[in-house]
């Protein structure tokens, strides 16, 4: 379902000559496809989801390796790759959700210091599931709520 999406989309930038979107197009189906072989069975939408969200993460992580060697064209060409992703992605989710899933999960956990962040990261994460939320983002307010 996810894969034949995708698979259109590929047509459409190839009509339209869009070489950028194409390339990140054909990464994401690649992606998708190998994660389908892998599990042994069609993937489902939230398996489709994790994919493209592992695929944003890592081209994060490349923007700021690229950013750091001074290779701007390259962070661009990943930064391009990233919104294209990002369209296969629910929106993100509310700053105020986010804020409120932390608070909700340090009550819940009981945590008091920086020894408690893998506890109520997940279940953050867990209260966050289904959308699109950044780990890092939630880590750094989680810690931040901690007093860490």
């Amino acid at each position: 379902m996810f894969v034949d999406e995708v698979s259109t989309a590929i047509a459409d930038a190839m009509r339209k000559h869009d070489p950028a979107r194409l390339s990140a197009l054909r990464m994401l189906k690649a992606a998708l496809v190998n994660r389908a072989i892998e599990k042994g069975h069609d993937l489902d939408e939230a398996e489709s989801r994790q994919v493209v969200t592992a695929l944003v993460k890592q081209r994060r992580d490349s923007i700021e390796q690229f950013t750091a060697g001074g290779r701007q064209d390259l962070a661009a060409k990943e930064s391009a790759e990233i919104t294209v992703l990002e369209s296969y992605l629910p929106p993100a989710a509310d700053p105020v959700v986010v804020d409120r899933a932390v608070t909700d999960a340090i009550a819940e956990t009981g945590a008091a210091s920086a020894k408690d962040v893998g506890r109520v990261m997940k279940a953050v994460m867990i209260r966050l599931s289904g959308q699109n939320v950044d780990g890092k983002a939630v880590n750094e307010r989680v810690r931040k709520a901690l007093g860490g």
